[in-house]
Order: C-alpha cells, then sequence, then structure tokens
C-alpha cells in the first residue's frame, strides 16, 4: 500500500496498492496532464533518490520561505510565518524529509497549516503529521481532498482568525474556496498563493482561472476579489512563486483590478 503522488502536480492521493487511473487535480480544466501521460512516484522514491532538498531563504523577520530544489510538481515554495510562538505553515510543497523537519524543529515548530487551493495540497498529510498540526481548508474546496485525514478542518464563511494577528479570507476566483492569509504585522502582509498573482512586472498583478491553459476570470468576479481585498490593510504581498510587491501592494492590486476589468471589456486597447 502507498500514498502515490502526481508527478505533474506534486498533489499525495490515498492509500491504495496501485497507481491510481487518473489525477482528478490534473484531468480538471484548471491543470493538466503531462504530455508524456500520467505518471506517478511516492515520497519514499521522492527521498531515496537523493535528487531533491528544501531550500530555506529568509525573507524578512518572521517570514521564511521553503522550495524544493530542484523543482518538482507546479513548483512553488511554501513559506512559514513566525508569529508570537504560533508558527503557521501557507500552502504546502510535496517534498519533506527529516532534514527539513529538524530546520523547521529549529525555527520553533509548526502549529497550523493553511491552504490557499487545491493545487497545493501536495503531501499536506505528511506536513501535518510531522509536526501535529491541523490543516485549514475551506470547506468549499472539499470535494478536491485526495488524501483524507482527521488532521483536516474545514472552516466555512468568508473569514476565519486562526490567531489574533493570523486571519485567513476566502476570496474565490481560482477556486470556489480559495483563500489568502493577512498577517497583521506593520502595515500589513498578504500571501496569497497564485489566486492573485505577481506579473513579471512587479508593480502589477492579475487574476486567472487556469494559468497553464490561460483561462481568465469573469470582470464580475475580479471586480468581487478586488472589493474584498480593499477591505484588508496590507502594504506587501507575497505570491507563490518568490514574487513579492514590497511596497503599496494595496493599491497596486486595485489598479491591476481595473486594467485586467478594462482589458476583458475592450476598452483597455484596440486591436
Amino acid at each position: 500500500m502507498s500514498y502515490f503522488i502526481c508527478n505533474t502536480c506534486g498533489v499525495q492521493h490515498d492509500q491504495s496498492t496501485r497507481e491510481p487511473n487518473e489525477c482528478k487535480i490534473c484531468t480538471e480544466a484548471r491543470q493538466y496532464v503531462s504530455v508524456n501521460g500520467q505518471s506517478w512516484t511516492t515520497l519514499e522514491q521522492l527521498i531515496q533518490c537523493k535528487r531533491y532538498i528544501n531550500e530555506f531563504t529568509h525573507e524578512e523577520e518572521g517570514i521564511h520561505s521553503i522550495k524544493t530544489v530542484p523543482s518538482f510538481g507546479i513548483g512553488q515554495n511554501t513559506y512559514m510565518i513566525q508569529h508570537e510562538k504560533f508558527n503557521v505553515l501557507w500552502d504546502c510543497i510535496t517534498y519533506i524529509d527529516k532534514e527539513t523537519i529538524t530546520k523547521i524543529n529549529e525555527l520553533g515548530g509548526i502549529q497550523a497549516i493553511a491552504l490557499s487551493h487545491p493545487h497545493y495540497y501536495s503531501s499536506q498529510v505528511e506536513w501535518a503529521e510531522a509536526f501535529n498540526a491541523p490543516i485549514y481548508i475551506h470547506e468549499d474546496d472539499k470535494e478536491w481532498v485526495t488524501r483524507p485525514s482527521k488532521q483536516i478542518v474545514f472552516w466555512k464563511g468568508d473569514q476565519l482568525k486562526l490567531q489574533e494577528g493570523i486571519v485567513l479570507h476566502r476570496l474565490g476566483g481560482h477556486f470556489k474556496g480559495a483563500t489568502i492569509l493577512e498577517w497583521q504585522k506593520k502595515e500589513g502582509v498578504l500571501f496569497v498563493g497564485d489566486i492573485v498573482r505577481v506579473v513579471a512586472d512587479r508593480q502589477w498583478v492579475t487574476f486567472m482561472y487556469s494559468y497553464p491553459n490561460f483561462i481568465p476570470l469573469p470582470a464580475n468576479t475580479v471586480a468581487r476579489m478586488a472589493n474584498r481585498m480593499n477591505t484588508i490593510q496590507f502594504n506587501k504581498l507575497y505570491d507563490a512563486f518568490h514574487r513579492v510587491i514590497s511596497d503599496d501592494a494595496q493599491n497596486r492590486v486595485q489598479l491591476s483590478a481595473k486594467r485586467y476589468i478594462a482589458a476583458l471589456e475592450g476598452n483597455l486597447f484596440n486591436t
């Protein structure tokens, strides 16, 4: 019996005696099946091949990013937020080994894991069991959980306070239960996964239904997301791929939403 992991998205599935026929994450319109076909691995195989390590980067006081090198699956990084003896792992990556566990324990362990959306569920149960931490997932995305666990807490509504100063907000858009995390530190820091994605020009963000398949979100959905984010006080924004808006992030999100909507409605350009 093994917990098989999809090589394309990096999401771990429930225990089975043989490889699943398909990955429910990748066969859906927001993801894709590799042109080489569906293939599987396990965490044990990833560790035994000795190809991968997790690199820790100290982004700023209280924030470490963790990224698997070389890249695996979608290639996102996770963030460890150190907040008054309550450490939160924001989003997740597939690879976890003894060295990673030791390093995190040296930083104070993990008291909670929070997920933005199903593409980053990866091996979240392995992480939760390693640190005996609850996993917070919005109930609207319950159907996408591929490995059930008693560690998972399905929350409801538009907001959940994990701890004083750490708040989850359901934003929707990319997924119905798509979530962002607000850290009420200094001027405010927002962690968005790719529910909102920082683009190549770090002064702008974008919003998509599917990034690999280039499917945009409707104008009214983006307007709703922007209005919701306008109620949150933040000055800095981190996405899932080491892209950061370091200053004036709240204003940049609003300007980006207006530009996005103008493009969809045919008011931004004439070609």
